[in-house]
């Protein structure tokens, strides 16, 4: 054998050994990345040797999701089509959140609808936040313009609208679709376990495993007043999305019957109805799908709730309302009952 080429054959051997044992001597540890997005906060915490993802990739990439969803930026891709601009072409974040809005929308019967932008504008909630009441004329001319099977996502990925007035939020999902990007993005890089929060909405990749035990969350209890922080169940999950809707900290109390209720506008009447259900919170194995299920649920009955849980047993459902003696009470599927702590 050449003298040369034998002792770069053991310096390889060295260099390859030092480089597995430094790899193994390696402990796993947290690594905390937190911003602000969304009009929100997020958190990321994942484990691993060494910090393989850093705050500036998730800035970019959420700021990447700004531009094709978010309402609040003016050069958005949805705010271009709402805008009127018919020659726009939708990336592929856009047509992931279209096509699970037209499930849910098809699956809830338009209860959940992305088109009720108009309406959301209209009542003062959405980027101009003017606060108004409508008359029933008016509720019924804009009522017109509100329905998900009146757009179309063309194969050229174009959208077209039966109507140029109609004007997409995706606000109801598309918070839990970002936690999915982020989670997604997470998996490349080769992480194993993490928990990603949102604005709230959360997905959980594989589990603690430095302290062996699952991602713990905790839920809040919508009648908590303004300065505190009181939890009405602790769970434990592992690889699943998570999903709270409800005017928390917005409860409202009539001053003559007590009554506690929540406002919510309802997108087949076009109005601004009282719901006993204060609060819902889903899992499911993509955080998108629980962000848009659980908007539903806030517009639904609970018998109506506990009819459609029977059709979907993969999602896990956490229902707080009042009952007819003004009292919170909780309703749970069998499968959530079991996260429980």
């Amino acid at each position: 054998m050449d003298t040369k080429l034998f002792y770069s054959f053991i310096f390889f051997v060295f260099v390859l050994s030092s480089c597995q044992d430094k790899k193994q001597d390696k402990t796993p540890t947290f690594f905390v990345i937190q911003g602000v997005a969304q009009g929100s906060t997020y958190s990321i915490k994942y484990i691993a040797t060494e910090e393989w993802v850093i705050k500036k990739q998730i800035d970019s990439l959420l700021t990447a999701f700004d531009m094709s969803l978010s309402t609040y930026r003016a050069d958005s891709k949805i705010s271009k089509i709402n805008a009127g601009d018919t020659t726009v072409v939708v990336d592929n974040l856009f047509v992931t959140t279209f096509e699970a809005s037209n499930q849910i929308y098809e699956e809830t019967d338009g209860l959940f609808d992305p088109t009720i932008g108009v309406l959301i504008n209209a009542y003062g909630f959405g980027p101009s936040k003017r606060h108004q009441n409508l008359s029933q004329n008016e509720i019924d001319s804009l009522l017109q313009y509100v329905g998900f099977n009146k757009v179309k996502l063309k194969s050229d990925l174009a959208i077209s609208k039966q109507y140029p007035q109609t004007y997409f939020d995706f606000n109801a999902i598309a918070q839990g679709y970002s936690v999915d990007v982020v989670a997604d993005f997470l998996k490349s890089k080769g992480i194993e376990d993490a928990i990603i929060e949102i604005g709230g909405e959360l997905v959980a990749i594989g589990s603690n495993s430095i302290d062996q035990k699952k991602w713990v969350v905790g839920i809040d209890d919508p009648l908590q007043k303004p300065d505190e922080r009181r939890l009405i169940a602790t769970i434990g999950i592992e690889n699943l999305g998570m999903a709270t809707s409800g005017n928390y900290r917005k409860v409202i109390t009539d001053s003559i019957t007590g009554e506690k209720f929540v406002h919510i506008i309802n997108p087949k009447t076009g109005k601004r109805e009282k719901n006993t259900i204060l609060s819902a919170t889903v899992l499911a194995s993509k955080c998108i799908m629980a962000d848009g299920y659980a908007t539903a649920f806030m517009l639904m009955s609970l018998e109506d709730i506990k009819a459609f849980t029977t059709k979907h047993p993969d999602l896990y459902i956490l229902i707080l309302y009042v009952d007819n003696n003004n009292k919170l009470q909780q309703f749970t599927t069998a499968n959530f009952s079991k996260l429980i702590k």
